[in-house]
């Protein structure tokens, strides 16, 4: 799930970028990545909205968000 939130930084332009996005610092967000590996709940839906949802919640946190799009 870490991939995805990489993938997510390169699809914002870099791990800057998407903090502003998603309003957090940039030493934070390398935190969930190179530490905690984890997005926290309450940032899924921000990020994936950062990146024009072409990261799906589920692929942040697939232990708190399905997949089922019905």
């Amino acid at each position: 799930m870490i991939e995805n939130l990489r993938k997510a930084v390169e699809l914002a332009g870099g791990q800057t970028s998407l903090a502003k996005m998603i309003n957090v610092s940039q030493p934070r967000l390398w935190n969930w990545i190179n530490r905690d590996k984890i997005v926290p709940a309450e940032f899924v839906k921000p990020i994936c909205d950062a990146v024009d949802n072409k990261i799906k919640p589920h692929e942040l946190r697939g232990d708190i968000f399905s997949d089922d799009v019905s």
